[in-house]
């Protein structure tokens, strides 16, 4: 699944596409929290900014907690009911009935009353399934991990992203997450600049990633062979041509046969422009093993 878009900053704001604010619960008028980074200066990237819905101060007994349930009314009131009892808070949810119809499995990100709680609810839905106790008699199994989103916040070595700012909560209008208010004067003047936005849809977190003034992003689409070296040799095309990969989406067209790579990279430190690649990337593949081709080609920046 790809899982991030490529956008320009209007004015001070950054678009969120809706089909990202749709999978991220991400409503307009929706109340967010913030944190800015800073990243090295190797690299394309520059500020980073981690968009939550929980303050950083939940973070440490923020959860994920999937149940296994009956596919039978009422298995679902068991399990909240199970939890709720425990005094333990759902957050973000989604449940989906399982292939065969047998099962159904409920995400959660959970919030615990503290951290290492979740041995001790572990220990208590054993003992009462154990006993064939009725309060969880539809509940099959329960898996407990911590969310991490904390991982994010911690000290960094010298070399790595810093944080620079920890913002108020702030709501989304319009579709668009406006960086003026909390971090303007950081920032500056971003219009025109190029981000990323990307979202964590199991940590329920969203990244809007600025790159340096002088990076210059492409966006190459290729049709090539689904086979054992079929990206690699596609990658192999480019490897020496001094750019750099931001990212690298695959999906099968035919099984077997065909698959669409897409591929942004960095053009700025490359001798070759926009164009020269363009025109260089079907004479280099005309010479691989099986049939590749290039279908799209876009200058992002």
């Amino acid at each position: 699944m790809k899982i991030w878009e490529f956008e320009k900053a209007e004015g001070s704001k950054i678009k969120v596409e809706n089909w990202m604010s749709d999978t991220m619960g991400l409503l307009d008028g929706s109340c967010v929290y913030s944190t800015l980074f800073k990243h090295p200066d190797q690299g394309p990237k520059d500020y980073e900014i981690i968009i939550s819905m929980f303050p950083q101060e939940n973070y440490r007994t923020l959860t994920h907690i999937t149940m296994y349930l009956d596919d039978v009314p009422g298995s679902s009131a068991q399990a909240a009911d199970f939890l709720a009892k425990k005094g333990i808070n759902i957050l973000n949810s989604v449940s989906l009935n399982g292939i065969s119809d047998t099962v159904i499995v409920w995400k959660l990100m959970a919030d615990l009353n503290f951290a290492g709680e979740s041995d001790i609810l572990l220990e208590k839905f054993s003992s009462l399934k154990s006993a064939d106790d009725p309060s969880v008699s539809k509940i099959r199994r329960i898996d407990i991990k911590p969310a991490e989103v904390g991982r994010l916040f911690k000290s960094r070595d010298s070399d790595g992203k810093k944080e620079i700012r920890r913002g108020y909560p702030v709501t989304l209008r319009d579709g668009h997450f406006d960086v003026a208010e909390l971090y303007g004067d950081v920032l500056g003047d971003i219009n025109g600049r190029d981000a990323m936005v990307t979202i964590d849809a199991d940590s329920w977190i969203m990244s809007i990633t600025f790159f340096k003034k002088g990076t210059r992003l492409v966006k190459a689409g290729l049709l090539i062979p689904d086979c054992p070296g079929g990206i690699s040799q596609a990658l192999a095309v480019i490897a020496g041509w001094n750019v750099n990969l931001i990212s690298v989406f695959s999906k099968i067209k035919v099984c077997y046969q065909s698959m669409y790579l897409e591929i942004v990279m960095d053009i700025g430190k490359s001798d070759m422009s926009a164009e020269d690649i363009k025109n260089k990337l079907p004479e280099c593949m005309s010479g691989l093993n099986g049939v590749f081709e290039l279908v799209e080609f876009t200058e992002i920046s």
